[in-house]
């Protein structure tokens, strides 16, 4: 069941198109990572989400409402957390999670308490002497401490030490074994990887590819290294076999991932004597995604630069 539907979302400034038809969904119960390079139309796509703009054509919808004209009911349900928090400099830290909490009409004291210890931060403190990584903290824990059934996140980890990293990957695991959902937009990677079951690449406006990490790795290379007893022949003239170099351990080199097995048959010949295996990552498959469509868009315009 969808509790995030957009459908053909656009939105133009002027002569600038800023978001060109923007298709994605997010489940009950799913952690959805949304990616792209800066600039790319992330945050305007969650300022429609959040009713903060209204869209030039298209539809957003939460919890099958318009994201623009019922924007004050949606948003009891949603929590909120930005990538550059801005806070009352006069308040303490405990006085705006707790003035949050109360917006969303919830008042659990103990889980609070719980996250303010997990996120180590000092709540008796005034919000102006903090420090950016301490006031992502007043937004983690204000958001994670109330009862929404959607969390949008906007890179949220900004500002934060691994450690604390790592805490907030446990409080996003929580409420998805809770059955809430999660809009993850970030660019670290493995955090993406760790936590999305689904994931969406925006480019310049556009979503260019949505799936689950193991749909998508059709577009990633294996990192293989290996020492074989004779030297491989016509390695480079295999399908699929990219940057190979010789290096002191043996011969590495990049395999599409469904050329593998062939690969493999090929080189087994010359005696194996050392074979590892990195498997692809979410970064190889973002990186080969951009620079392929860069390639094509250069090629289109009158060739490659």
């Amino acid at each position: 069941m969808s509790v995030l539907e957009v459908s053909k979302l656009t939105k133009r400034f002027g002569k600038f198109t800023a978001l060109d038809g923007v298709d994605f969904e997010v489940n009950r119960g799913e952690v959805f990572g949304f990616i792209g390079p800066n600039g790319a139309g992330k945050s305007t796509t969650i300022r429609v989400l959040l009713g903060a703009l209204k869209a030039t054509d298209g539809e957003a919808k939460l919890f099958g409402k318009d994201a623009w004209d019922d924007a004050v009911e949606i948003h009891k349900r949603l929590a909120y957390v930005p990538g550059d928090v801005n806070l009352w400099p006069n308040l303490t830290g405990g006085e705006v999670i707790d003035l949050f909490v109360k917006l969303r009409g919830g008042n659990n004291k103990s889980k609070r308490e719980e996250l303010i210890k997990k996120f180590d931060l000092d709540p008796t403190k005034k919000c102006r002497t903090y420090s950016k990584g301490n006031r992502q903290k007043v937004a983690l824990v204000a958001a994670f401490s109330s009862d929404a059934d959607l969390y949008i996140l906007d890179e949220p980890t900004s500002g934060l030490d691994p450690l604390m990293e790592r805490v907030f990957q446990e409080c996003v695991m929580n409420v998805k074994n809770q059955g809430k959902s999660v809009l993850l937009s970030s660019h670290i990677l493995s955090e993406v990887e760790k936590l999305c079951d689904r994931v969406g690449i925006i480019r310049q406006g556009k979503i260019i590819e949505t799936g689950t990490l193991n749909e998508l790795r059709h577009l990633t290379r294996t990192h293989l290294l290996v020492q074989t007893k004779q030297s491989i022949e016509s390695l480079n003239e295999l399908e699929g076999v990219h940057d190979i170099e010789d290096t002191d351990q043996g011969v590495t080199f990049q395999v599409d991932t469904e050329q593998l097995d062939a690969v493999i048959r090929h080189i087994s010949q010359y005696g194996i004597v050392k074979l590892e295996s990195a498997p692809p990552t979410l970064e190889d498959l973002f990186m080969r995604h951009y620079e392929g469509n860069e390639r094509s868009e250069r090629a289109e315009s009158g060739g490659v630069r």
